[in-house]
């Protein structure tokens, strides 16, 4: 199985649990949780590589993650599913289940995640504007990471899953260009 297949089969069972009526445990929470450990995870090679070769017994490894979670304060759940990961030998899939479990919770909340560049940073008041634009287009609620791409003249390009909107002056005269290729 793909690391990608992995993570999104970890990430899925994450987010059925902390979604589930009745969850002890925030959506939100779990997130910020798991991006935290994830991020300790990433600051340090060592524990990296303790927790990935499997010279290290596995309750040695419990015992590590154990003692991080008291630490960083986590939950419960957030306890049993990174014991699970250590069980099933998958803590170096963490990172791709991290990020695919923030967007499985943002969907499951009824959120889309926008990709969205632009040739300069926006003020509070263009955020707003373009995200309703956004959220009219999709019918969904938007959460937009903005990046700056100086390559753009102006405008804006969003990418949403695999939908991108092209409202880029590049995109718009390579749109002209073909239109006239094509009347040629």
């Amino acid at each position: 199985m793909t690391l990608s297949a992995v993570a999104t089969r970890y990430a899925n069972a994450l987010a059925e649990v902390v979604t589930a009526a009745g969850s002890p445990l925030r959506p939100q929470d779990a997130v910020t949780e798991l991006n935290a450990f994830a991020g300790m995870l990433e600051a340090s090679l060592e524990l990296r590589a303790a927790l990935a070769t499997p010279a290290v017994p596995i309750n040695r490894k419990r015992a590590v993650v154990g003692r991080i979670v008291d630490i960083l304060k986590l939950s419960r759940t957030m306890r049993n599913f990174l014991f699970v990961l250590v069980d099933k030998r998958r803590m170096d899939a963490l990172p791709a289940i991290s990020r695919q479990f923030e967007e499985s919770v943002e969907e499951r909340l009824g959120f889309a995640r926008a990709e969205v560049s632009t040739p300069r940073e926006l003020d509070e008041a263009q955020r707003a504007a373009l995200n309703a634009e956004l959220e009219r287009l999709t019918g969904k609620r938007i959460r937009m990471r903005l990046a700056t791409d100086q390559s753009l003249v102006g405008g804006v390009l969003a990418r949403i899953g695999s939908t991108v909107y092209d409202g880029s002056v590049r995109g718009q005269l390579q749109s002209l260009e073909r239109r006239l290729g094509a009347e040629s």
